[in-house]
């Protein structure tokens, strides 16, 4: 049976098992929106930027653990989506991302809304691929999916010239992928599992390092049950929270620039790291120097590129964590202690009893915290919680209670304002029945605030709460810390009326300023079932504490900040 390359699109998508694409279409990739338009074997969702479109894929993938789909236009509709392409790049999240190009008699001559795709792209994709015929183009597509779903996840660029959407072939779609030089290794080295295995039982100050890996590789209950048995105390990541369940009593919290007193000091006087499917992030290390500095290092890693990119270690591991572990896990079940590190863990008791994590509510002005507190007991496990980037997103990861992985969704690496809102739409619709609330801030929310009318035309409702303190809050933050307190352009005190915004756009928004106020409107946004704007207006100067200044060693924290 011929059919035309945009028919042949729309025939991988389905038989990829895909049920929601997120796009925006133009010239280029009119042939595939045709195609689109005939079929029904997925939803399309229009989005208002391309940019929101990729995060939503990227959204819908990270709630899902499935490949998400996305598709723009060339020129200025493919540029607008690399933002959204690097935040994925960055952490690891699989997308397939379809974008339309001139014909290929017009690359190369500047056509118009001509641009270099993959050129562009290859710093921020896995792999990408500028389809040259239509022979190509099956194997190409079903590459494309088995590519940014195996070994280290990641996006993948499908660049797809107008006139081989146009042109007729036969459809035969590969059953099997042969890549010679794609060979990703799921299975750990047993001899240096072993090794591993002996410093583990030799160590007295074992510690988990738990990094987003875990949850990619769905490797959750795996670790659970490893720290159960062995009861090593463990850290989690910005990328890992839910991991270990907030509840868990050997977990510290979270290390780095923000990370909790207990787990930073953890860090730093442990004599034996773990490490698991993390990457030695520079805001988790401070100042390498000094960073864990007395460790011998097991580094679990799927990316061998990874291990020994930022320090040195001890046990390189290459190999899925799922498969590691379970090795791991056979090999102390019968021979682990776990009295031997009962000393440890009561020196890291002690460090948490010394600082918690705490912050001062007056009862006067809403905390940030006790709104993020509040979220979770009133939704707790029943939610999927995503973030923007800044002061928010911070305190969401450390206050809120992560009972599960893929609970949190965060732009970890690249750090993208405008993030958190349409990733919670593609979180929604990918886990449909779960409350999905978006933490975002006055800055962060009008960085795709359009998408307010993408949400109230698909019926996907999302709540985002607006952590409003009237600044760019995480640049004020460091210009009051290190700059002398010249708020150089974060002063935000002309805002839009964001209740009337999300009414205006098909949604329904809420001004609060007390907790009464807040329990009334979180409780009434979930029976509206309506994407919303929650205006909460929160203590203005309120900052993110513990903090490691840029540069510094883990041990060096400020954990309270007077001077406002």
């Amino acid at each position: 049976m011929k059919m035309s390359g945009a028919q042949m699109v729309c025939e991988a998508l389905i038989a990829e098992g895909v049920t929601t694409v997120f796009g925006y279409p133009g010239g280029a990739i009119m042939n595939i929106y045709d195609a689109i338009y005939k079929q029904d074997g997925f939803e399309h969702i229009l989005t208002r930027h391309e940019q929101a479109a990729v995060h939503a894929a990227d959204g819908y993938a990270r709630a899902t653990g499935k490949v998400g789909v996305a598709m723009v236009t060339s020129g200025p509709g493919f540029t607008n989506a690399v933002t959204g392409i690097a935040t994925a790049f960055t952490d690891s999240i699989p997308l397939v991302v379809i974008s339309g190009q001139v014909p290929l008699s017009l690359i190369g001559t500047d056509g118009f809304q001509e641009i270099d795709a993959v050129g562009i792209s290859r710093p921020c994709t896995k792999h990408n691929y500028l389809v040259n015929s239509l022979e190509e183009l099956p194997r190409i597509l079903k590459e494309a999916f088995y590519i940014a779903s195996s070994g280290r996840p990641g996006p993948v660029l499908v660049d797809v010239p107008k006139d081989i959407t146009a042109e007729m072939g036969e459809f035969i779609y590969p059953k099997e992928v042969h890549i010679p030089t794609y060979k990703p290794s799921y299975k750990g080295n047993d001899r240096q599992i072993k090794k591993a295995v002996e410093a583990i039982m030799e160590s007295k100050k074992p510690l988990l390092y738990l990094g987003g890996g875990v949850i990619l590789s769905n490797a959750g209950e795996l670790v659970r049950e490893f720290a159960n048995l062995t009861q090593i105390p463990a850290v989690e990541t910005l990328m890992a929270r839910g991991i270990m369940g907030y509840d868990n009593p050997l977990l510290l919290g979270m290390p780095g620039m923000h990370g909790n007193y207990s787990s930073n000091m953890a860090m730093s006087e442990t004599d034996l790291i773990i490490s698991l499917g993390a990457r030695f992030d520079d805001r988790v290390t401070g100042k390498l120097s000094e960073f864990a500095k007395y460790a011998d290092i097991i580094h679990v890693d799927i990316d061998p590129a990874n291990i020994g990119k930022i320090v040195d270690v001890d046990y390189p591991i290459v190999g899925s964590v799922a498969d590691v572990l379970e090795k791991m896990t056979s090999l102390l079940k019968h021979h682990v202690n776990p009295d031997r590190y009962q000393p440890w863990r009561e020196i890291l008791t002690r460090y948490n009893e010394l600082h918690p994590l705490k912050y001062e509510d007056s009862g006067e002005v809403l905390k940030p915290q006790w709104v993020i507190q509040r979220v979770g007991e009133l939704v707790g496990k029943d939610a999927i919680i995503t973030s923007d980037v800044g002061q928010h997103q911070m305190w969401a990861a450390q206050f809120y209670p992560f009972d599960r992985p893929r609970q949190w969704i965060n732009s970890g690496g690249l750090g993208t304002m405008g993030f958190g809102f349409p990733a919670a739409m593609g979180a929604k619709r990918g886990v449909p029945d779960k409350v999905v609330i978006n933490f975002t801030g006055d800055g962060s929310i009008l960085m795709n605030m359009q998408e307010l009318v993408t949400a109230s035309e698909y019926k996907i409702p999302v709540i985002n709460i607006i952590l409003n303190n009237h600044f760019l809050g995480m640049v004020r933050q460091w210009q009051t810390f290190f700059y002398d307190k010249r708020y150089s352009q974060t002063d935000l005190s002309f805002q839009p009326n964001f209740k009337a915004l999300a009414e205006a756009c098909g949604g329904i928004g809420y001004d609060v300023t007390t907790k009464k106020e807040f329990d009334e409107a979180l409780a009434d946004a979930i029976k509206q079932n309506r994407v919303c704007f929650m205006n909460v207006i929160i203590s203005r100067f309120e900052n993110v504490l513990p903090m490691v200044p840029a540069g510094g060693a883990l041990y060096n924290m400020l954990l309270e900040h007077k001077d406002k």
